[in-house]
């Protein structure tokens, strides 16, 4: 198996000042994850490409593209309290989104089997009407838009330990688009209820499975079982793409949930295959802790490879549980 790397020395670029926790050196913890993984001979090093306005303009307002522009053109500066610009930012955000895109377009042309996009800024928390949560704009997001608007239908699942708002909310009233997150709750950006389902034409193609502190891998795969297996299946997907966010490791500073790199394996593991190979396209997300953070990349993009690599067992014993069980009551 093989993977599309696709990444740019124009990510370290992205400067959000001292202390900030989304900062360059998370790129790297990635890149060196990957190679203690010994990937090397999986990966096809690929490079992104700038999405255009017309792209980002099929997902967000034209107000998010003008904010990011202005901001970067003025030398950086601030989106919102936690969203920090330098100038060289909006370049790097559409190469991120611009990164999916090009993903598309090798797997199509069988280049690879699937595709990892080691990009920053993140993008899950990027609403149609703004930028935040660190995010400008919605990577994933962009990258199914496309895929939908092609014809495609489209699974999106999103582990990072924040809920995905934004990409739920493109995805809202979209029968194209299955959207699927785990998340610690309540917790930054406050949404995603076990009741969020989406709406109109969209209803019942959201599942939220909001966990509790503490959860273990044992409660997510439970849930991908029990709550969200079978509603996939009824979907039948073409494509996946995967907001592969780490930060509900242990370790991780900004959260308190409890999985290991064994459970990204799990996960990444369960989830591909339900598309076939050669149509499965991940973005790097949040994550916090570096040494945490190369673990789980690496476990990750080794499933993607075919590969097995597990720096971490997985875990289990934690709460989490009767999350699953109260998100399979609401099948149909």
């Amino acid at each position: 198996m093989s993977v599309l790397w696709i990444t740019d020395e124009r990510f370290l670029d992205h400067d959000t000042g001292r202390s900030h926790p989304e900062r360059p050196a998370r790129l790297s913890a990635v890149i060196d994850g990957v190679q203690q993984a010994g990937l090397a001979d999986a990966l096809v090093p690929t490079e992104p490409r700038l999405a255009t306005d017309a792209e980002l303009l099929a997902v967000h307002d034209p107000a998010v593209l003008d904010s990011v522009r202005r901001v970067a053109q003025d030398g950086g500066g601030r989106l919102d309290p936690d969203t920090v610009l330098s100038a060289e930012s909006e370049t790097a955000a559409r190469l991120a989104a611009g990164a999916g895109l090009a993903a598309i377009e090798c797997l199509d042309g069988g280049e690879a089997d699937a595709a990892f996009c080691a990009v920053r800024p993140p993008g899950h928390h990027a609403t149609p009407a703004r930028s935040m949560g660190f995010c400008m704009f919605n990577s994933a997001a962009v990258c199914a838009q496309a895929l939908a608007d092609r014809g495609e239908r489209v699974l999106v699942v999103d582990y990072d330990a924040h809920h995905g708002n934004g990409t739920q909310d493109v995805f809202w009233e979209d029968n194209r688009v299955m959207f699927v997150s785990w998340h610690q709750y309540p917790l930054y950006p406050g949404t995603g209820g076990l009741l969020e389902r989406g709406e109109g034409a969209g209803a019942g193609t959201t599942i939220n499975l909001p966990m509790p502190a503490g959860a273990t891998g044992d409660a997510y795969r439970q849930g991908w079982d029990d709550a969200v297996l079978p509603a996939v299946e009824e979907f039948d997907p073409g494509w996946l793409v995967l907001s592969a966010g780490f930060d509900a490791h242990r370790a991780d500073p900004l959260t308190s949930l409890g999985l290991a790199a064994g459970d990204f394996a799990d996960l990444t593991s369960a989830i591909i295959d339900v598309v076939p190979p050669g149509r499965r396209v991940a973005f790097l997300e949040g994550g916090y802790d570096l040494d945490a953070l190369a673990d789980c990349a690496g476990a990750a993009v080794a499933v993607l490879a075919g590969v097995t690599w597990r720096p971490e067992a997985a875990t289990g014993g934690g709460p989490g549980a009767e999350v699953a069980a109260a998100a399979a009551a609401l099948l149909p």
